[in-house]
Parts: C-alpha cells; sequence; structure tokens
C-alpha cells in the first residue's frame, strides 16, 4: 500500500466498461425509472374533471398514497393545461401568483413543460408525455456514470432517489448537463491524450464546451451555472498541463465562463426582450417564496414560531441571508480547493474542480431556504465520480428516504386533522430524522467532498485522481494503463 490510498486495499484496473456492462446499466436505470412513473400513475385517475385533473381525491391521495409529483400537481395553476407558451405573456400578481403561462423554472424548464403539455388533455397524459420527454435524459445520465467510473453508476441506475424522484419535477436534463460537463473534459477521444496529458489548446476546447453545457444546464435549473467557475479555475492552473507548466492561463479560464455565459444569454435573451415581465416573474416567484412547512429546510424547523410566514421581519431576513451564506459556502470551497491544489501540485495533482463543485453544491442544499426533495438527484452523480466511503452515501440515502417519504404522510396527517404534532407519529418523526440528518450530513460531505479523489483517470489515458496511488502499467497498443484502488475511501 503505498501513501494517499487511505486504507484501500487492492488494486484494480482503470478499463471502461465493455458496451454490454453499459447496456446492463443503461437497462437498470430504465427499469428504475419504469417503478418511479408506476409508483406516480397510482395518483392519476381514474376519472377526470372537466379540467383534465384527476378524481375522485386528487388532494387527498397524493400525500396519503406516497405518489406526488409536481408534474402532475402543476397541470393547473399555471396555464399548462391552456397550452400557453411559457413567459411571453406572463407575469407575477403582487401576492406572487404566476399569471400567463409563466412558470417558476428557468427558460428550458419552462419550455419541456409545455413541450410535455403541448398533446395531453388531463394531467395523467401530461405525467406521462413527460416522463417520455425526460426518461432519456436519465438513461443517458446512467450511461456517462458507467462510463466513467464503472459499476458504481449503481449509485444512480438503481438508488433510491432516482426510484422517488425521477419523475418529481424537471430536473433529469440538468443533471445531464452536468454529468456530461465532466465527460467532455475528461472522456476520451484519442491523439493528444496518447501522451498522457491534454495539450493546452484541447483542454481549453473541452473545458469551453463544458461551460455551454453547464450554461443549458443553468437555464434548466440554474445549479450547473456554479460549476463553471471551479472549473475555468482547473483550465486556469492549465488542468493537468500544470505539472510541468505552472503559468496561470487566464486566457483559457476566461474563455470557459465566456462560453458559458454566452449560453445563457443566448438562451434566455429571446424571451427576456420578446416578453420580460413574464421571463422575469420566474426569478420574481423564487424571492418571493416564503419559509414555511413545505419548505423542508434548516430555516424553517431550526426557527420556529419565528420561521412561519406572517413574521415579516424574520421572512425578509432569511431573504438576503440564505443567499449570501449560499455565496460564503460557495467562495469557501473555491478557497479551500486552491489550497489543496496548492499542496498537491507537486504530486502532479491539478485543481479539483469536482471536489469544489461538489462541495459548492452540499453548501447549497444545506443553506438555500427552499429545499425540494428532488434535489437528491443532483447530489447523486458526486457519490458516483468521487471516492468516497459508502457509510456517507448510505446515510444520506437513509436520511433522504426518511424525509422524501415522512413529508408526504405528515402533509396528509396536516391537512386531514389527524397527527398534527410533530412529536406524535412516524411521519412527524421521519421528517425530523429527515431534515436534521441531512443537513449534519450535508455539513460534513462538505469536508468530506474536497477531500476525495475521482473514482477514474483524470487524466485521458493519463493517471488516477489518487494521489501516490496510481501504477502504470503496460496496456494494449503499448500505451499505459493506470491502475488505482477500487475500494471507496475519504
Amino acid at each position: 500500500m503505498t501513501a494517499g490510498d487511505d486504507g484501500a486495499a487492492g488494486v484494480s484496473p482503470a478499463r471502461r466498461l465493455g458496451p454490454a456492462a453499459l447496456a446492463v446499466l443503461v437497462l437498470l436505470t430504465g427499469l428504475t425509472m419504469l417503478l418511479s412513473y408506476a409508483n406516480k400513475t397510482r395518483c392519476v385517475g381514474p376519472e377526470f374533471e372537466p379540467s383534465g385533473r384527476t378524481a375522485p381525491n386528487y388532494d387527498v391521495r397524493h400525500d396519503r398514497d406516497l405518489c406526488y409529483t409536481d408534474i402532475q400537481h402543476l397541470w393547473l395553476g399555471r396555464g399548462i393545461n391552456e397550452h400557453i407558451f411559457p413567459y411571453l405573456h406572463g407575469g407575477i400578481t403582487p401576492s406572487g401568483e404566476l399569471t400567463g403561462g409563466t412558470v417558476e423554472y428557468p427558460v428550458l424548464a419552462g419550455l419541456a413543460i409545455w413541450a410535455g403539455a403541448l398533446f395531453a388533455h388531463t394531467d395523467g397524459e401530461f405525467l406521462r408525455d413527460s416522463a417520455l420527454l425526460l426518461a432519456p435524459f436519465g438513461l443517458l445520465v446512467g450511461w456517462m456514470l458507467g462510463w466513467l467510473s464503472r459499476w458504481r453508476a449503481l449509485l444512480w441506475a438503481i438508488g433510491t432517489p432516482l426510484l422517488l424522484y425521477a419523475f418529481h419535477n424537471w430536473d433529469l436534463p440538468a443533471v445531464a448537463c452536468a454529468v456530461a460537463a465532466v465527460v467532455v473534459v475528461h472522456g476520451r477521444t484519442g491523439g493528444a491524450e496518447r501522451a498522457g496529458s491534454i495539450a493546452r489548446a484541447e483542454l481549453v476546447r473541452r473545458a469551453s464546451w463544458a461551460g455551454v453545457l453547464l450554461g443549458v444546464g443553468f437555464a434548466v435549473k440554474l445549479y450547473p451555472g456554479a460549476f463553471v467557475l471551479p472549473l475555468a479555475l482547473y483550465v486556469l492552473t492549465r488542468g493537468e498541463e500544470g505539472r510541468r507548466d505552472r503559468t496561470l492561463d487566464w486566457a483559457g479560464a476566461l474563455r470557459v465562463v465566456a462560453a458559458s455565459a454566452v449560453t445563457v444569454i443566448v438562451v434566455n435573451l429571446p424571451f427576456a426582450l420578446l416578453g420580460y415581465p413574464g421571463w422575469r416573474a420566474s426569478f420574481t416567484f423564487q424571492e418571493l417564496r416564503k419559509v414555511d412547512w413545505t419548505t423542508n429546510s434548516i430555516w424553517y424547523w431550526g426557527f420556529r414560531p419565528y420561521s412561519e410566514p406572517s413574521d415579516v421581519p424574520f421572512q425578509s431576513l432569511v431573504d438576503w441571508l440564505s443567499p449570501l451564506l449560499v455565496l460564503l459556502s460557495f467562495a469557501l470551497a473555491v478557497w479551500l480547493g486552491w489550497r489543496r491544489y496548492q499542496k498537491r501540485r507537486g504530486a502532479g495533482e491539478s485543481y479539483p474542480w469536482m471536489q469544489v463543485s461538489a462541495a459548492m453544491l452540499a453548501g447549497f442544499l444545506l443553506l438555500h431556504k427552499v429545499h425540494s426533495p428532488q434535489y437528491a438527484l443532483w447530489l447523486v452523480p458526486f457519490f458516483v465520480l468521487l471516492n468516497i466511503r459508502w457509510g456517507w452515501i448510505v446515510a444520506y440515502f437513509a436520511a433522504d428516504l426518511a424525509i422524501g417519504l415522512g413529508i408526504f404522510r405528515w402533509f396528509y396527517a396536516v391537512r386531514s386533522g389527524v397527527g398534527f404534532d410533530i412529536f406524535s407519529g412516524l411521519a412527524g418523526q421521519a421528517v425530523m430524522i429527515g431534515v436534521w440528518g441531512r443537513a449534519a450530513l450535508l455539513i460534513a460531505l462538505f469536508g468530506v467532498f474536497l477531500k476525495a479523489e475521482t473514482t477514474f483517470p483524470v487524466r485521458p489515458g493519463g493517471g488516477s485522481g489518487r494521489r501516490g496511488s496510481a501504477r502504470s502499467a503496460p496496456g494494449k497498443d503499448g500505451l499505459l494503463e493506470v491502475s488505482h484502488p477500487g475500494s471507496p475511501a475519504v
């Protein structure tokens, strides 16, 4: 065992999975999503009101039977059932109600919503058509994670987050964009990589395309846009080329940022020009959203009774304090990543952009004033791509499962007038376990992510992300293949 193994035993070759193995991963991902869809359809029909809303007792069933999905629920109230093209004719009322086809999501998510409803006449058809649009992105994520990190991708393919939330909201395209950015930067295409590292021009080109993907992801669900900064720092330090050339590539880093920014502008500008009130309303809605019992964040549960929606001073405080703390957590992650880079660059390590991105996401999930259940989908790829101990992953899945199931049963208890007390009944206790267990784990994972190594070679055709643990051996065609410990460690 060499220094840096962190207790990992055994060495396995870092080869890619073959087509058959990847097909198995994709198949398992599809089966999990099929089960997820089957669960959601328990809330569909058998009857429908003239508006297309499921009957009977839809408002009771979706919480009681644990089959709630935002997709079906938002069939009414946003003009979706009227097939209004989003944003162009919309706005928001002083009370925070969206009108005229505007939805509370970025524009590409709005387009996906509109497309999913285009041929639908009921909330069940809308759920079905939306699932058909979203499913390919989930399958693509399974394939990409398997291609990068081999069988560890089973965390995505058969994990509880995909089972619970695949069709809870419109998050799968954003997740696909984030993972695709990693594939573009660290994928293999031959040529320049055969020397063991990527030439500067190739690195900048790849990272720029990754920036475009992150910009597209931003236009779906915002969060991938946060990863542009650590990616730019990776290019600034010349990626793996920085082992030999320690000059900073400012032009390359700015090109990555510019590629992402231009993508965001190009996607958003038509909506901003043609329907500014509706486009702006999607952001205003999130700004006006209050911390309440549906947000499942530490801001509500940690500050009761002051966190009630009627407490205007507290709500105003959270409106600026939450985003400020999120930004500070981003800055801390970037700084700690820079410290790691400075300490380890002599050993051939580049700026840990994926580790920093994961830590930034953990900070956001902890400190944002709203925590929707499907956000767990955002985190799972980092559990696959970064080599952390299984205990952290199992614990997070357990906490997420507790709140993912408990919150809807608790909603049912509250709305039906049975078991309102948070301390009575399993549902209320599951919510508390989920909220505080997840919060504690996110704090810990912030540091764990920053210490982790990748589960795949960060240099195409070259070394792995594990410091001091990689061993080179002759491979096919006389090239060097890199081996790294196969068991997860922090």
